[in-house]
């Protein structure tokens, strides 16, 4: 076989391959930055999304605790209103 036929061989088989096993390689690392930017994104979801959970209970807990303390002054004061009413009859 000439040196000329192997050459042509090589340019028109060979670097096709090797083109393709490079690009195939430059895929793969740029599909693995998305992964790693896709699972910090979720986790970042995930702990924004515990946050405001978390600070949604504290505001029912304190909405909760203040609605208890008002439905309390309330009731004395309906209770005294009573015993001023039981006075007048």
């Amino acid at each position: 076989m000439e040196i000329k036929t192997i050459l042509d061989i090589i340019s028109n088989q060979g670097f096709p391959f090797a083109l393709s096993i490079l690009l195939i390689f430059r895929i793969d690392r740029f599909m693995q930055e998305i992964v790693i930017a896709q699972k910090e994104g979720y986790r970042q979801v995930l702990e924004n999304t515990k946050e405001i959970h978390n600070t949604i209970t504290s505001l029912n807990q304190q909405n909760q605790e203040y609605y208890f303390l008002r439905f309390s002054e309330v009731q004395k004061e309906l209770s005294g209103m009573k015993v001023e009413l039981g006075r007048i009859e």
